[in-house]
């Protein structure tokens, strides 16, 4: 079996030589920066819409201030520079951080919740961001026709509707598209970006964050509250880092050095300058940069960059929730790949549903880009508060800094995180709920689905008999042997197997070869080949085994069973019959169950999911599945 049949992109990306960087950047245009790439949309005219009053240049310059230096802050220091750096077998993300400093470094509890709470998060924002990049796109049709207002919101909704329906059939076809197209988008934003600045060249004045804080803190409440809205203009930050085990963190860094992070200066800078100008605070003030007559390719090509900026985060929803199926936080859901060019190319029907009536339904309800702002960023800001409380540790203990290096990094990451938490709790009554209460009803989906898969495990392990007793019973009650292989599929680490003893129990015979396969997943994305699988022979033609995958690998039994033979493994593969166990889970009766409402929900998640079978690759025309009661 060969070590990865399906290598991560971002092993591709590692490995590529010099002169693959420039394609994996543009590749990772199309991928990684789509949300953040598209934020000019509706950042500043939401942050002018919260300042009160005429828009001064005092009010212009400071707001530019403010969201000149949260990029650089936020996306370059914190993400690019640091947290980028920390890496998970060349994972990212809060999940893949999670996994390092909370798992595979030793068990911790609280670090676990916070990152598990924090990839919630981002299912809840995730939510929202089709909807409002593809409204404020589709309202560049306002400037153009004030007659077609009331046909955006209708539009919104059959072009996503569109989005989530074709999400089954994959996108490899059209994914190499993705990249030259946001390129076109940031090229098209950055020229706007500078016939505004032309028209007023003294806007860098604002590259000063003088600028930025005499107005946060000359305004009251009102210029703290204005932070709410500038960290919309670094929602797509988090991306960078959940995405670096694609491309990997030089493309990335590449791509957000030469193209994004320029773009985006220059186009919020064209922004204030014309308003500056004297242009109409109304509307939208990023369609204002365009000439008219190049109006309405300029909405298409919006309305397609922010497209691709929700494919990249429906995309990014399916392998976060692979992710925690693999770590054990989640049921079993049918994974469809849906290319073989990469195995980051899949399908997970339930998600893309609940996601699309989730975005569909806040599309209808709040109807305009910008009460959709209101919702918009309060969970990312969370997330990104309990990143920098994870990169605080990985600090100390990855990189060896001492506490007062480390502390003081992660405490200037904290504090301005904490600020633009604090400034969004503001948004909580305007829609913020939003996002925090599908946020909680992940987590709690991934807290009783843990619990109770644990209760399971305890109970199982209650009554385990020791192989040589097993076998010795097998034996005096002359139980037959019949031909063949039979490999039992178990979660137990010793004895032998509860699915083995309820075959016997039912059937009255037992095969002449036992495999006994335990799986395990890692709290690492990739398990190179060498370290796969252990195997022993516990007595005469019984062996048991242990394999071990990454979260981010699909098991396939059978090609690991071919496997074994280079381990010494003699039980012949051509005649093998799979036996699984099938737990009905019931409530116990003795104080020590979980609560009726957690057991109920669990049995529930139990019942529908996705066949071990399928998860494992097993061929269903050699699977026997036993059924049993286990109470919890």
């Amino acid at each position: 079996m060969s070590e990865n049949p399906t290598p991560a992109a971002g092993e591709v990306a590692r490995q590529a030589p010099q002169g693959k960087l420039p394609i994996l950047g543009l590749s990772a245009l199309g991928i990684v920066f789509g949300d953040i790439g598209t934020s000019p949309l509706y950042t500043f005219k939401t942050i002018l819409g919260t300042a009160e009053g005429s828009p001064d240049a005092g009010v212009v310059l400071g707001a530019l201030s403010l969201v000149l230096w949260t990029l650089f802050i936020i996306t370059t220091v914190k993400y690019v520079s640091f947290a980028m750096r920390v890496d998970n077998d060349g994972e990212g993300g809060i999940l893949a951080l999670m996994a390092l400093l909370g798992v595979k470094k030793q068990q911790r509890p609280t670090i676990v919740a916070v990152g598990l709470f924090g990839a919630a998060l981002i299912y809840g924002d995730g939510a929202i961001t089709p909807a409002i990049s593809v409204l404020s796109a589709l309202e560049g049709l306002n400037m153009a026709t004030p007659a077609l207002q009331p046909y955006v919101v209708p539009a919104a909704v059959v072009i996503l509707l569109a989005l989530f329906a074709i999400q089954s059939q994959g996108t490899a076809k059209i994914g190499h598209l993705f990249g030259p197209v946001m390129f076109v988008w940031f090229v098209a934003i950055a020229l706007m970006g500078i016939t505004g600045i032309v028209q007023h060249p003294s806007v860098f004045a604002a590259l000063n964050p003088v600028y930025g804080l005499s107005y946060l803190f000359s305004h009251g409440a009102t210029g703290f509250l204005v932070l709410g809205a500038v960290f919309l203009c670094v929602t797509g930050a988090e991306a960078l880092y959940a995405d670096m085990g694609h491309f990997g963190r030089r493309p990335i860094t590449l791509a957000w050095f030469a193209i994004v992070f320029p773009s985006l200066i220059l186009n919020y800078a064209g922004q204030a300058a014309l308003v500056l100008e004297g242009a109409p605070k109304d509307g939208n003030i990023f369609f204002r940069l365009c000439p008219a007559v190049l109006l309405i390719p300029l909405v298409v090509l919006a309305t397609v960059a922010t497209i691709i900026a929700s494919q990249s985060i429906i995309t990014g929803a399916f392998s976060m929730t692979r992710q925690a199926i693999q770590l054990g936080w989640l049921p079993r859901l049918r994974i469809k790949q849906t290319s073989s060019e990469g195995y980051g190319q899949i399908y997970v029907g339930v998600v893309n549903w609940l996601l699309m009536i989730v975005t569909v339904g806040l599309t209808i309800a709040f109807g305009k880009s910008d009460n959709l702002a209101a919702a918009y960023g309060i969970a990312v800001s969370l997330t990104m508060l309990m990143t920098s409380a994870l990169l605080f540790i990985a600090m100390r203990e990855v990189w060896g800094w001492s506490m007062l290096a480390a502390g003081s990094v992660a405490a200037f990451f904290f504090v301005i995180d904490a600020a633009f938490f604090l400034a969004n709790l503001a948004k909580i009554a305007e829609g913020g709920y939003v996002p925090l209460i599908l946020a909680i009803s992940v987590y709690s989906v991934m807290w009783i689905w843990h619990r109770g898969a644990a209760a399971v495990m305890a109970r199982m392990h209650e009554s385990l008999i020791p192989v040589p007793e097993f076998m010795k019973d097998i034996q005096s009650k002359n139980i037959p042997r019949v031909p063949g292989t039979a490999v039992f599929l178990t979660r137990t680490e010793r004895d032998t197997p509860p699915v083995m003893v309820w075959h016997v129990k039912h059937n009255r015979a037992l095969h002449q070869h036992l495999f006994v396969l335990r799986v395990e997943i890692l709290s690492v994305p990739w398990v190179a080949s060498r370290g796969r699988m252990t195997i022993e022979e516990v007595t005469p033609n019984f062996w048991r085994a242990e394999a071990r995958f990454g979260f981010m690998e699909r098991p396939h039994i059978p090609e690991l069973l071919t496997a074994s033979k280079a381990l010494g493994c003699t039980i012949d593969l051509s005649d093998v019959t799979y036996y699984v166990g099938h737990e009905t889970v019931v409530g116990r009766e003795d104080g020590m169950a979980l609560p009726a409402w957690q057991e109920g929900f669990f049995a529930v998640m139990e019942r529908n999911a996705t066949h071990v079978s399928d998860f494992f690759s097993l061929p269903t025309d050699q699977v026997v599945e036993i059924g049993r009661q286990v109470s919890i």
